[in-house]
């Protein structure tokens, strides 16, 4: 079978999703090829995946640069030649409607993945996302999406029930290089006295109820455990006071590297997002047999066994926060025990997950 990944964007995040699918498409002993732009991160993906790059694209899907409508066609033409079984569009873009309808014309059965159904808080594309979002439901084949919750949305929305396919995000935040590696890097774990939070800061993820919960831990407790926020962003547009002690930035874009020490190394895994989707660090952090605390936002509770693989809070809350913080860090043999039931969480449902995608793939293509 031969599968074509689209992407028209160089977005980090968006190609670790992609070369999640496409690498283990490969390793399954499919013909792959990924059209993109030509700057992407290359090193995400397996050396088996022809890349095909007709466009100069910098920046997100919904910038103004996707208004450039002409040069779809080098995206079309590029996929066409190609001749795939079946298209998988992995990330947002304007042109992917003009896309999809040229695939549909020209009889190419296409699956695409939405991420979001609903705009993040603060972001400047909110109404042309529900436009956008209207137009890939006419037009594509197939969609998938990464929360229970949001099939459910679209079954009530009248999309048939062939039409959509859930299954959980799963993606790790490793390149390439550590594909085959993946087994011994779980196997070195510890539960270091430090609270992960791992990822831009932006507003929807809830950064400021994260500290104002900080601050609110009783101080010996704040004494011998430490907030790691690890990832680029602007905290002082977010946070105004001076950071309390035992807070560490890390305001840079976070290498493989030092992603593996965070995850290996940390206790617990911290989202206190407001406005979320879902999220694939609360299954990465299970790979590393790591539990999590989350807020109820979006599908995040849906990757969640409260008591089990970790906690939920409901949003914008930064006493609840600090409370089930508390709770967790006083216990780090439960972390431990918790942390071993979210690796059986993970192993379960890739394993389904993997039979789920292969599956689509092949039924499309017949």
């Amino acid at each position: 079978m031969h599968i074509c990944y689209l992407l028209l964007s160089p977005t980090f995040g968006m190609h670790q999703y992609t070369a999640d699918y496409a690498n283990r498409m490969v390793q399954a002993g499919h013909k792959v090829t990924l059209v993109t732009t030509e700057s992407y991160p290359g090193h995400r993906y397996l050396p088996g995946v022809e890349v095909s790059n007709p466009v100069a694209l910098r920046d997100t899907g919904f910038s103004p640069e996707g208004l450039r409508v002409w040069m779809a066609r080098r995206a079309i033409d590029a996929i066409l030649e190609q001749k795939p079984d079946v298209v998988h569009i992995t990330g947002p873009h304007l042109w992917n409607i003009l896309v999809l309808r040229a695939l549909r014309k020209a009889d190419i059965p296409t699956i695409h993945s939405l991420h979001d159904l609903d705009p993040h808080p603060g972001s400047s594309y909110g109404p042309l996302l529900y436009l956008w979002n209207r137009a890939i439901l006419r037009n594509a084949t197939h969609i998938l999406v990464h929360g229970r919750c949001y099939r459910q949305r679209l079954l009530m929305r009248g999309i048939a029930p062939d039409r959509v396919t859930y299954t959980p995000l799963l993606h790790l935040f490793l390149g390439s290089a550590w594909v085959q590696q993946l087994d011994r890097l779980a196997d070195d774990v510890s539960y270091d006295p430090y609270v992960l939070f791992f990822g831009r800061i932006e507003l929807y993820k809830g950064v400021a109820d994260l500290i104002a919960a900080w601050v609110r831990l009783p101080e010996a407790l704040r004494t011998r455990v430490r907030l790691i926020l690890a990832g680029p962003g602007q905290l002082e547009t977010l946070w105004k006071d001076p950071l309390a002690a035992g807070i560490e930035v890390r305001p840079h874009l976070i290498q493989d590297e030092e992603a593996l020490t965070l995850f290996q190394r940390c206790a617990l895994l911290v989202l206190p997002y407001i406005g979320a989707t879902q999220s694939a660090l609360i299954p990465a952090a299970y790979f590393f047999h790591k539990a999590v605390l989350t807020t109820s936002s979006g599908a995040l509770h849906e990757y969640v066994e409260p008591g089990v693989t970790g906690w939920i809070v409901e949003p914008k809350h930064p006493s609840s926060l600090a409370r089930v913080l508390t709770e967790a860090l006083s216990d780090f043999d439960r972390l431990a025990r918790m942390g071993s039931a979210g690796r059986r969480w993970y192993d379960e449902h890739r394993e389904a997950e993997s039979v789920v995608i292969q599956d689509l793939y092949g039924r499309l293509a017949r």
